[in-house]
């Protein structure tokens, strides 16, 4: 103890720098932590070095080794490997997993050349936006697990992905869209080199055989480009037409089509002008919108997908009386599982063997721990705290608890009715208004001759195509979730900021969310003396009670340390006898407890506190008041979200004194606390019948509650559940993250709204003046994309830091 405190204290211009990571290490030690070391001495053996001076030119990221600890013999499991592994001819397999620590280009050229020193791997393929690995080897060869075990011990350790036929399929549909943007960018670039040279005509001589050469050519890679890439937009039309809904695809295929029609008659009549370039151009700019969108909003969802790739998939099975390493999905109801001190209960099972205190915050919202013993009942999800236990299964998968709770949060996810967005409201009145003004164009035209009549209906089509109305939601929502991502705010859908915009409820989950999520000091009471006698012997205990008074700036020692579960802990120091724990345990000693410590328990109690006595031989000489304390940016955001016109309260399934307490130190006045995870989820919908609700929580028992609001944000530590019922994550800890969301959705919606305006009143303008003759056809061609180029200048600025920063945010 004493070592580590001198480490920490020398200054940091006296350390070297890890050989390895490259942080401080303490004074004459070359490595920061023996995880380093470790990587290091494997590199080198390996002769790999090469890694170092290739991560020295990258400015890397400082991190240290990442190591397991693990020996992953659940990889090498058949229940495992039937649903993870895909078999491969020659009898190879290949799997997908999550790569932990990876963050760089030396990262992705060490573990690339791994097949060169682990035999049997044959390849790794490495995803470094996603961080993930495609690994291909000869189970005849080498097992799985020691291929996880040498990642390991290079400082990367593996976590296996859930399968996806959906993500699959999303890799082939976004493999067909990008061939198709490249063959719209491919027809764009040569019909606007055949436009420059027939637009230089007009005012020079072109060889008539050029000329027409170079317009049909012009119309030859037009059609290419309306039957192949501009195609979505016909198909979205008639899909429209069928199921008579109105969408801006409909527009846009109205404007293509009669572009393409009149281009090509004037190709054939040897006429007018003809259309192709701006066409292509048109036909390019819609993909490249619609792919940046689809692609901020699943790069957000991928990102929380994977997230969940962390969580151990392995159990401790008992078979014939012996714990063995096996998966998840090998556990049947009726088997015995072991659950050591701190790792998640796997299943739902009736304790057989042990006594233990478990911490269901992530299920119930409650923040203490509860004492659990043989014949106790216990959920999957919950941590056990205290020690190994033993667990008759009852329930597995999606028949446990949790599991029942994840069926009804994608039930509450599918019936969710979806937000309209300001542009999908404008297709009906846009479509009618482009039409009629079509109709109106023709007759007004028409005594000036059919061809001049004609002429100034395609250029109304033309000029008027929705184009920059069509632009101005996604690029501007990708362009924000985008930014917010590198803030590490993730989105799942850009129609969450029509919400978030305005002056919704928000709904706030106490534990983890407006407090830090665990027992910390909150106040000390009798002989200060005994504090580090207290740290002392609560050191090593894996309780959170233990944990929050570990803490102490005077290292000591005692001895004949006694732990009494559920109750305390005694131990000796200096001759005299000490014992720590519950009014409870007080009692059973026979200590004596003064009038003063009795009021103070009691006060602590009606403020949802943790009253823990100090005994010094048989008299209680000191308190430790213990609670889980709000965050410290906690009480400065809910001022920010008032002032925004967001209406917070507090739903929370801890007890409610508990819950009052916080709420009043955060400045929140209406708060309601013991609430099941099926309370929260009805609350929830009954205020959304009255208006746009937020749901903020971390747990399992808000996941139902996420995904039956209006938007649910899940904050950072958050439970699996939580993640994938929310539309939002926020991985930065505190409320802070969510007021810099909601100044963000802000300045989206206006810069949204400044978009849609100034495309309107640039296609009200070039309409009045094609109504009157004024807008020939090429002209029309010419200055069509000035308004999508207009919308695009202004949607690169959303989802820029709006306000003042705060202290997490990133750059």
């Amino acid at each position: 103890m004493t070592i580590a405190a001198t480490s920490i204290s020398a200054p940091a211009a006296t350390r070297q720098p890890c050989a390895h990571c490259g942080l401080p290490s303490p004074v004459g030690e070359r490595f920061c932590c023996h995880g380093c070391q470790t990587v290091f001495e494997t590199i080198a053996a390996c002769g790999l070095e090469q890694y170092y001076d290739l991560k020295s030119r990258l400015d890397d990221q400082r991190e240290p080794a990442t190591q397991a600890g693990s020996s992953f013999a659940e990889l090498d499991d058949p229940a495992f490997l039937a649903r993870h592994a895909t078999p491969l001819p020659a009898g190879l397999m290949r799997v997908e997993v999550y790569v932990q620590g990876v963050h760089c280009a030396a990262c992705l050229w060490l573990l690339e050349r791994l097949p060169t020193v682990v035999e049997g791997l044959l390849s790794v393929e490495l995803d470094l936006a996603r961080r993930t690995a495609s690994l291909v080897w000869s189970p005849a060869e080498v097992s799985l697990s020691r291929i996880a075990r040498d990642f390991a011990r290079f400082g990367y350790p593996p976590h296996p992905v859930e399968p996806s036929a959906a993500r699959d399929a999303r890799r082939l549909e976004d493999r067909a869209y990008l061939i198709r943007i490249g063959v719209a960018a491919a027809c764009a670039g040569n019909v606007m080199l055949l436009a420059f040279a027939l637009y230089s005509g007009h005012f020079d001589t072109i060889a008539e055989p050029y000329r027409t050469a170079f317009r049909y050519l012009s119309a030859a890679i037009g059609m290419l480009a309306l039957l192949w890439p501009g195609s979505v937009f016909v198909r979205g039309a008639l899909a429209a037409v069928r199921t008579r809904t109105w969408h801006l695809d409909t527009p846009i295929a109205i404007a293509l089509l009669a572009g393409t029609a009149a281009g090509l008659l004037a190709v054939v009549l040897d006429t007018g002008e003809i259309y192709f370039d701006s066409i292509t151009m048109l036909i390019f700019l819609l993909l490249i919108g619609r792919w940046l969108q689809m692609r901020q909003q699943r790069r957000a969802t991928d990102a929380i997908e994977l997230l969940f790739s962390v969580t151990p998939r392995r159990v401790t099975l008992i078979k014939d009386g012996q714990p063995v390493d096996a998966a998840i999905d090998a556990v049947g109801v009726g088997d015995v599982v072991e659950v050591g001190p701190q790792q998640c209960i796997p299943v739902d099972g009736v304790i057989e063997l042990g006594t233990t205190h478990v911490d269901s915050t992530v299920l119930t919202g409650e923040s203490r721990p509860l004492a659990c013993s043989i014949g106790d009942e216990v959920a999957a999800g919950a941590i056990n705290l205290s020690s190994t236990i033993r667990l008759r299964v009852t329930a597995t998968g999606r028949d446990t608890r949790v599991g029942r709770l994840m069926a009804d949060i994608e039930r509450l996810s599918r019936s969710r009715t979806p937000v309209i967005g300001s542009a999908d409201r404008l297709a009906k009145p846009f479509v009618l208004g482009v039409i009629a003004l079509a109709v109106l164009c023709f007759v007004l035209r028409l005594p000036a001759g059919m061809h001049a009549a004609f002429e100034s209906t395609v250029a109304m089509l033309i000029v008027c195509c929705p184009c920059a109305v069509a632009l101005a939601t996604p690029l501007a929502t990708s362009m924000a979730i985008g930014r917010l991502a590198s803030r590490g705010t993730l989105i799942k859908g850009g129609d969450t900021f029509e919400t978030l915009a305005g002056s919704p409820t928000v709904v706030l989950d106490k534990t983890g969310t407006l407090t830090e999520g665990a027992f910390a000091l909150r106040q000390w009471l009798g002989d200060g003396s005994l504090k580090p006698i207290v740290a002392a012997m609560e050191a090593g205990a894996a309780h959170p009670i233990a944990r929050a008074l570990a803490i102490s700036d005077t290292p000591t020692t005692v001895s004949d340390v006694q732990h009494r579960t559920g109750l305390g802990v005694t131990a000796s120091h200096s001759g005299r006898r000490f014992a720590v724990g519950s009014a409870t345990f007080m009692h059973e000693l026979g200590a004596y407890t003064p009038d003063w410590a009795t009021q103070a328990a009691t006060r602590a109690r009606e403020s949802g506190l943790t009253a823990i006595f100090v005994a010094s031989v048989d008299t209680v000489e000191a308190m430790a008041i213990l609670g889980d304390a709000p965050r410290a940016d906690t009480r400065q955001a809910i001022g920010d979200l008032r002032a925004l016109g967001w209406r917070p309260r507090v739903l929370s399934g801890d007890d409610h004194r508990t819950v009052s307490a916080v709420a009043d130190q955060v400045g929140i006045d209406q708060a309601d606390g013991n609430a099941l995870p099926e309370t929260k989820r009805d609350v929830i919908a009954e205020l959304k019948a009255q208006g746009p609700v937020v749901m903020v929580g971390d747990g399992v028992n808000d996941a139902a509650a996420l995904a039956t609001a209006t938007v649910g944000v899940a904050v950072s530590g958050g439970a699996e559940a939580s993640m994938a019922a929310a539309d939002v994550y926020l991985s930065r800890p505190g409320l802070s993250p969510l007021v810099d969301l909601a100044r963000t959705s802000r300045g989206v919606i206006s810069r949204i709204r400044l978009c849609l305006g100034l495309a309107i009143g640039y296609n009200a303008l070039a309409a009045g003046l094609t109504l009157v003759g004024l807008m020939s056809p090429i002209v029309a061609a010419i200055v069509m994309p000035i308004s999508s180029l207009t919308v695009l200048a202004i949607a690169v600025g959303a989802g820029r830091q709006q306000g003042r920063p705060t202290k997490e945010a990133t750059p």
